[in-house]
């Protein structure tokens, strides 16, 4: 072989081989350096426990981006695109990532980007994983409002105790001052008569508006004869009507039945009433119409008295709220009767509204669920016994 082609060929072998050795060993160099971080896959089973928890649940990863998430948390505006909405829960994740420590919190949240309205959630945030946080939240709200409700309960019975316990008392002293005026003593002890009778009403209502809330749905409902429920609460109101020159009248449709329980069903109508007379102007007129309305029955009570103001009609079936605080004391009003309305009405599957104006009266509606076509008889347990002529009279 040529000299010179021998010389070339084994150059050009040389740089082959040269470049192969530098390739490979740079290649080993990048073998062998350490690989880039990866997040950690979250633990197995993660999202077939997040579907069966009652708990609102989200997780974040480091980036606070959600990686799961139950639907509840999209439906309660927790979460939306991708991403958890709210700064405080987003706070209390970092906190709980950077040191590892289960946080809890009570937190008033909006639930939606354009509205006012919040709920009250109860937060867990806790490490799930490395960098991986599960943030539980219940919804709280009901409860905070039965807390509340509870609350001004309270306050307002030992409120409204104290006024007629503290006027009997007084009352009593002026008798005992008096003592020999016998007048005095008379008009003192009449007086008394009205407080104990306020009170015995009060202390009535609070107990009857207690054990409906307690109830919440009735145990044993029978078959009642509405229009014997309302002949029943119109005759209960109707001296005290007379005695004011209001006319009160009364028109039912037959075969109004409803299933319930008969005498609640007659304090709520007669609770009604009672508010409308109450409310209304001497020579004036009541009317109370029972009629079936498709798979309902109806019961209204429409007066013509002074009108309930729009911004009251909201709050008028809340226990011890009254619109005019004079005309209720004067009437002996509790505050109560609407309250028990409305549970009665609900207890028995039903609601009850009402339409006002100011200087045009009000109309209170109750609808209840009708029950199915059927003869009732006379002896037929949930049926209101009507009081008998005489026994009304010696009453």
């Amino acid at each position: 072989m040529d000299p010179v082609l021998a010389a070339t060929l084994g150059g050009a072998v040389g740089l082959v081989i040269g470049a192969v050795a530098v390739v490979a060993t740079r290649w080993s160099e990048r073998s062998s350096a350490d690989p880039e971080p990866e997040e950690p896959p979250l633990p197995r089973g993660v999202g077939e426990v997040l579907s069966v928890l009652r708990s609102i649940a989200v997780v974040l990863d480091a980036s606070d981006a959600v990686v799961n998430t139950s639907a509840s948390a999209v439906s309660y505006g927790l979460v939306r695109h991708g991403e958890l909405v709210h700064s405080e829960l987003r706070h209390l994740a970092r906190q709980v990532r950077r040191d590892g420590m289960i946080r809890e919190a009570e937190l008033d949240l909006t639930r939606g980007p354009n509205t006012d309205a919040s709920a009250v959630m109860r937060v867990r945030v806790a490490p799930l994983a490395v960098s991986h946080v599960l943030v539980l939240a219940e919804d709280h709200t009901q409860a905070r409002r039965v807390e509340e409700v509870r609350r001004d309960f309270v306050a307002n019975v030992s409120h409204e105790l104290k006024t007629p316990v503290g006027g009997i008392s007084l009352l009593a002293e002026a008798v005992l001052d008096a003592k020999e005026d016998p007048q005095a003593v008379q008009r003192f002890a009449e007086r008394i008569l009205v407080e104990s009778a306020r009170l015995t009403r009060l202390v009535q209502e609070i107990v009857d508006l207690s054990r409906l809330q307690v109830a919440d749905t009735l145990h044993e409902p029978e078959l009642v004869d509405l229009g014997v429920v309302v002949a029943e609460a119109v005759d209960r109101v109707r001296v005290g009507a007379e005695s004011r020159d209001i006319e009160l009248a009364l028109l039912a449709d037959e075969g109004l039945r409803v299933f319930g329980d008969g005498e609640l069903l007659t304090t709520a109508v007669t609770n009604l009433v009672t508010n409308a007379v109450n409310y209304s102007g001497s020579g004036t007129r009541v009317g109370v119409r029972a009629r079936r309305s498709g798979d309902a029955v109806e019961v209204t009570v429409t007066d013509q008295g002074v009108g309930i103001p729009p911004a009251e009609q909201e709050r008028i079936f809340e226990r011890f709220y009254r619109v005019d605080e004079a005309r209720s004391r004067a009437t002996g009003g509790t505050g109560l009767g609407l309250a028990i309305v409305k549970h009665i009405s609900n207890n028995h599957g039903g609601e009850v509204g009402v339409w006002s104006q100011e200087g045009r009266g009000s109309t209170f509606t109750m609808t209840l669920p009708a029950a199915a076509d059927r003869p009732i008889a006379d002896d037929e347990p949930g049926r209101p016994r009507p009081v008998p002529s005489e026994e009304k009279s010696s009453a």
